[in-house]
């Protein structure tokens, strides 16, 4: 049986010349014969999206293991092989030069629901540690650092001139990642691209995901956050570091790229954060020249609630903010300023803002464009700051929030900032300056916007048809 595991194996190996091909692809780029991007080159040449490029070609061997030999596996694995974790207690997991290809990733799973398969942490080590690898997805696996210091739930580190690409983390529980404000549920200390971090749920981490380097010289490029929870994290819920100018890597996209944050639920409580006070989710800038000068946040679907001490969102850079809840901030809900680099360019439009102080605060004026648009902001100041292209918002003090919504307020699992009738509306919005932004005619519940006359994240009247603002990951649309 095992002889005919590693037959099928060898018979898959025939995709990974694609992405050497894939590679050229981009390299010939960095070398000025062709402008084609990496994602173009991704679908050109498999016909495969950012977003599915592990859609198998053909099913590929399952291989079931046990903590006594899932390593054995492990090393051996190739393109569109899965290993199947079964119940259980397993050592730290190494993924180390492990390459798939696309459509025939390499899969390391445990089972979705009942008893599951459970990695536990070790003083010293990481309890998930992704090296040198590509085309690997992480999915169905509880991560438990065990509140061991420095013990991160997923790290993905450089080792040489390199990097780790194409990696999905998905459906993952992570725990015990918050030994201190440092600790990380989900950390990148390597250049990235296209990783997908998916429907994961990430509980008390000193840090929820902490994507790039201090420093701006380990940039996460091209990656989709969407549908994941972040639980009282000590600091940030995600923070995606600001970039310096970027190493010129076979196969890292060269042309305008973005980052998608969608249709996640950051949650803060009241915790101290011995380190320094943090938002639930900050953005850093991108490089000033070159490749991802050009690259954009596209932040979308998303709810943020309650920061003690802090704004719910910070930003800099390239910004697209839409359709958006925040509720319970505190100088400012969504703030959007220079930090490491300028803040340049910066769309908001129809995002449901609840907060005591500042609703939407600008600290600077965006270098490239600014559009504050179709807003529905309760706020002891609902626009605040140095707002540049203020068009169609609606603001209001938080006692006038129950004259336009069904049940505002910070009590999560009861609150609906769903309109009610006649309230909330105004002329159509022109939104043609939105119109690349993905998504940028859906709001929250991803239903369409219809005649652009409603203000805020929703685009409807009377009963929520949608999901319930709660602490629980939001289904995707």
């Amino acid at each position: 049986m095992e002889n005919e595991i590693w037959r099928r194996c060898l018979r898959l190996a025939r995709i990974a010349p694609l992405a050497a091909g894939i590679t050229a692809l981009v390299v010939a780029g960095i070398n000025g014969t062709t402008a084609t991007t990496a994602a173009g080159s991704l679908q050109e040449a498999t016909g495969l999206s950012r977003d599915n490029y592990c859609a198998p070609r053909e099913p590929g061997p399952i291989i079931h293991a046990n903590p006594g030999n899932y390593r054995t596996f492990l090393a051996r694995l190739l393109p569109g092989a899965t290993l199947f974790l079964d119940p259980g207690t397993y050592p730290r997991l190494v993924v180390a030069e492990l390459n798939g290809a696309p459509g025939a990733c390499i899969t390391i799973e445990g089972p979705a629901a009942g008893l599951r398969a459970r990695i536990v942490g070790e003083p010293g080590f990481n309890t998930v540690t992704i090296e040198e690898s590509s085309y690997v997805v992480l999915r169905n696996l509880v991560i438990d650092s065990a509140g061991i210091p420095a013990a991160n739930g997923i790290k993905a580190l450089r080792l040489r001139p390199g990097a780790t690409h194409h990696i999905i983390i998905d459906g993952n529980l992570i725990l015990g990642a918050g030994a201190n404000q440092q600790n990380d549920g989900i950390s990148t200390k390597t250049p990235t691209w296209d990783w997908i971090i998916r429907r994961n749920t990430i509980i008390a981490a000193g840090t929820g995901l902490y994507l790039g380097n201090s420093d701006g010289r380990e940039p996460f490029i091209a990656g989709i956050i969407e549908n994941n929870l972040v639980l009282d994290p000590i600091g940030y819920g995600m923070e995606i570091k600001y970039q310096r100018e970027r190493p010129l890597l076979p196969g890292m996209p060269q042309g305008r790229q973005s980052t998608i944050i969608r249709n996640n639920v950051f949650i803060k409580d009241d915790r101290p954060s011995p380190d320094g006070d943090r938002p639930n989710l900050l953005v850093g800038g991108f490089p000033d020249h070159g490749p991802g000068a050009d690259d954009l946040y596209q932040i979308y679907g998303n709810l943020l609630f309650h920061n003690p001490r802090e704004a719910l969102f910070q930003g800099s850079g390239r910004i697209s903010f839409h359709d958006n809840i925040l509720v319970d901030g505190q100088y400012a809900a969504a703030a959007f300023r220079d930090h490491d680099l300028p803040l340049k360019f910066a769309h908001v439009y129809n995002n449901t803002v609840y907060s005591r102080q500042a609703g939407i605060w600008f600290g600077e004026v965006p270098r490239q464009a600014g559009a504050v648009v179709g807003n529905l902001v309760f706020a002891g100041e609902p626009l605040a700051g140095r707002v540049v292209g203020a068009v169609g918002n609606i603001g209001a003090p938080l006692t006038a929030a129950p004259l336009f919504v069904t049940r505002p307020g910070t009590r999560l699992g009861q609150i609906d900032f769903y309109p009610r009738r006649g309230r909330a509306r105004g002329a159509p919005l022109d939104l043609s300056a939105f119109a690349d932004d993905l998504d940028f005619d859906r709001d929250f519940n991803a239903r369409s916007k219809g005649d652009r006359r409603f203000r805020g994240a929703y685009a409807g009247a009377g009963r929520n048809p949608g999901w319930r603002l709660r602490a629980a990951i939001k289904p995707g649309p």
